[in-house]
């Protein structure tokens, strides 16, 4: 875990706290726009809406429906890093600069993903609470009902001084 907590997130979520590294060497627009809603407590209350067992869990729309987002988009900042489990990585369209305020955490690897999704955050502890979200159903590309939600995000340094 890095002592680093202007680069550190606190995931509270329904079964705990989950310490996301972020990694601004890979993603620095992406990690910035992160830190940036994260302050603002745009992710507070959000939705995990779309939970598929054994891949991933989602989040980041204000709707809770998928389609939704902060209307800021990002240009893709690619990278070697692999989609293994636990990483964080930004959804998006099929347009590779439309990512926008969702995220998803990996349950588990999934090199299908690599190069194509901007991989901007690492969960160092926690990662059984993420594995503990309310799962979606697979017949509806992992839609959530009554979904699990986050608690807060908020980047560690702010915690700190609180």
């Amino acid at each position: 875990m890095s002592d680093d907590l202007e680069n550190t997130l606190y995931l509270d979520v329904p079964a705990g706290r989950v310490v996301i590294d972020l990694l601004p060497e890979l993603a620095p627009n992406h990690v910035a726009r992160i830190k940036e809603l994260a302050r603002q407590g745009f992710y507070d209350g959000i939705a995990f809406h779309r939970v598929i067992e054994g891949f991933m869990v989602q989040t980041g729309c204000p709707q809770g429906t998928g389609i939704g987002g902060s209307g800021k988009k990002l240009k893709a900042e690619f990278s070697r890093e692999t989609h293994a489990r636990g990483i964080c990585s930004m959804a998006r369209t099929s347009d590779p600069n439309s990512a926008d305020s969702q995220f998803f955490i990996m349950l588990d690897d999934n090199p299908g993903l690599d190069r194509q999704y901007t991989v901007w955050g690492r969960v160092v502890s926690g990662m059984e609470h993420v594995d503990a979200i309310k799962k979606g159903d697979a017949r509806r590309n992992g839609a959530v009902t009554d979904p699990d939600r986050i608690v807060k995000l908020q980047v560690a340094a702010d915690a700190a001084a609180a």
